[in-house]
Formats: C-alpha cells, structure tokens, sequence
C-alpha cells in the first residue's frame, strides 16, 4: 500500500551542496517525489512546525537554525514511506546514525542534523499543511 511523507533538506545540507546526492537516494529506492520546492522558512512557520518541541532545552536553537535560510521540501509516496525514509535517513544524532544512512554519512549536528522527515502519519498530514499549503 502507497503512502506519502514529507521530508525537508535543512540549510546546512543546501549550503554543502548535498540537494541532488539526497534526494537520489530516495528516487533510487523507489519512492516518487509528488511535490517539491526551494524555500526560506519565516519564525512563525518554524515555530509552528516545530511547536511540539516548544519548551525544550533546544528550541530555540532549532528555529534559529531554520529560518532565514533555504531549505528544500518534498512529499515523497512510495510502499511504507514513512518507514522507509525513516530508515535511509537514520538516528537523529548523526554520531548514531549508522554508515551508509543519510546523517551516518553525512551528519555533522545533532540540531542542523541535515534533513527533517515526518515520523507518522499523523506528522505528515500536519506537516504538509505547513509546508505545502497549496496543496489543500
């Protein structure tokens, strides 16, 4: 059964040059790229989007790392896609991640940790309507 899933490139994967070598891992296991776009986050966007960790120690720091800069968005559908995505893209704490998963190889931060992906379906669908209002 398809689903769809959102993931976004934070700036320090934009301003390396990492775009293209990311997003191909997705493509190459198959999943579609069913929306995609370059854009800046506003506070308030990042704030919202993040508002489940509002509070936390590292808050702060997490929007700030954000906003202002590009990013690349994308709802990506494929077989079990959020699971799938979860999976290439690896543990949070690149330190953790395992070799040959997009933070494992990659990951240099634990806060700009590279890439954002939505961890349930539930995420996704408020994610998307954050990221991707056009499409409702």
């Amino acid at each position: 059964m398809s689903e769809k899933t959102l993931i976004f490139l934070k700036p320090a994967a934009v301003e390396r040059g990492l775009v293209g070598e990311i997003i191909s891992r997705f493509e190459r296991k198959g999943l579609k790229i069913k929306a995609l776009k370059m854009m800046q986050m506003s506070r308030e966007t990042a704030e919202e989007f993040y508002s489940i960790h509002r509070g936390k120690p590292f808050f702060e720091e997490l929007i700030e790392t954000i906003t202002g800069r590009d990013i690349v968005a994308a709802v990506l559908e494929g077989r079990e896609a959020i699971k799938v995505v979860r999976t290439l893209v690896g543990a949070t704490d690149p330190v953790k991640a395992a070799p040959g998963t997009i933070r494992g190889d990659f990951g240099l931060d634990i806060t700009d940790n590279l890439i954002h992906a939505s961890d349930s379906q539930e995420s996704f669908e408020r994610e998307v309507k954050i990221l991707f209002p056009e499409l409702f």
